[in-house]
């Protein structure tokens, strides 16, 4: 059967182009490490561009950039994992970054968030190249990477390395799904835990937060808070940050909500309410399905759009 049928262009192509290296650093033993990110963005006619050197769809001018950062409690986890999930936000026009950090066995904080600083900062050098408005950034990530978006979008001077010095590592809004930005909350309530023969952990250092901070076995109780107090972005609010969207399930079995409360809380006495977002998801857990329904993946847009639009 042949039919002729006519789709129209409404939609553009979302293209994907992955393993960009946009650091080097050096791990734990000193050992060199790349660190790579993927793009999702809307530019153009890539298969076109290849075959005949030709590009036959009109630009859509620059696009605002977001920084996807994944969780995983800081420990490894493939850079395009949640890849699929974010694709809604390419589709609305964003272009979108998906970037690897060293994870707490080749990294202690701060390198983690010293590694998403210089991201946003190769991305901002490389704008042109890849259609993005380096006047339009943001983060977002989940759980752990949720942490991470929350420190940056407190744009703190001191975490930038010298790559792609010469370019901001700043963001113009964050959003943050589920993350333990007290981490001081996390180690306390570890602490406790790690009594109990049958927990999963039997020492601080075997902790997520641990591993993260680079906790010692056996290490004194005041030295813990005090690398826990330091970890936290909680601690560290301040009027002139970003733009926060907080998402956080009712029933998180591993975060638990009240950290995003109070993070909220905190916010809200600083005079920010009206810049911040906080959406309690009922009977959210961990990562649950609930963050990726399309009404939840709608007020994330408006959001974005509000401070990158």
């Amino acid at each position: 059967m042949r039919t002729v049928i006519d789709p129209g262009k409404e939609r553009r192509s979302v293209n994907f182009i992955d393993n960009i290296c946009f650091s080097h650093v050096t791990d734990l033993e000193g050992k060199p490490l790349d660190l790579t990110l993927s793009l999702m963005v809307q530019n153009g006619n890539s298969e076109m561009r290849l075959a005949d050197g030709k590009d036959d769809e009109v630009s859509t001018g620059k696009q605002p950039l977001v920084v996807w950062i994944n969780g995983a409690g800081w420990r490894a986890c493939d850079k395009n994992l949640m890849a699929a999930e974010m694709e809604f936000l390419a589709e609305a026009g964003y272009a979108v970054a998906c970037i690897t950090y060293r994870n707490s066995s080749l990294g202690h904080f701060p390198d983690q968030l010293m590694d998403c600083k210089t991201a946003v900062r190769f991305l901002r050098a490389h704008a042109a190249e890849y259609n993005i408005d380096p006047d339009r950034v943001a983060t977002m990530g989940r759980s752990a990477g949720g942490h991470l978006s929350t420190w940056m979008a407190l744009n703190t001077d001191g975490f930038d390395t010298p790559e792609w010095a010469d370019q901001s590592s700043k963001v113009q809004a964050a959003v943050n799904m589920f993350g333990p930005t007290d981490i001081t909350y996390c180690a306390l309530q570890n602490m406790e835990k790690v009594k109990d023969p049958s927990y999963r952990w039997h020492d601080m250092s075997e902790t997520h937060e641990g591993a993260l901070m680079g906790v010692t076995r056996g290490m004194a109780r005041e030295d813990i808070l005090a690398l826990a107090d330091k970890a936290g972005p909680i601690n560290f609010l301040h009027k002139d940050m970003a733009p926060l969207a907080i998402l956080h399930g009712d029933q998180d079995p591993l975060v638990d909500c009240q950290i995003s409360e109070n993070l909220y809380q905190k916010m809200v006495d600083l005079g920010l309410e009206d810049q911040t977002r906080l959406y309690i998801l009922k009977n959210g857990g961990h990562g649950t399905r609930e963050f990726f329904q399309p009404s939840t993946k709608k007020l994330i847009l408006e959001f974005l759009d509000r401070y990158l639009k």
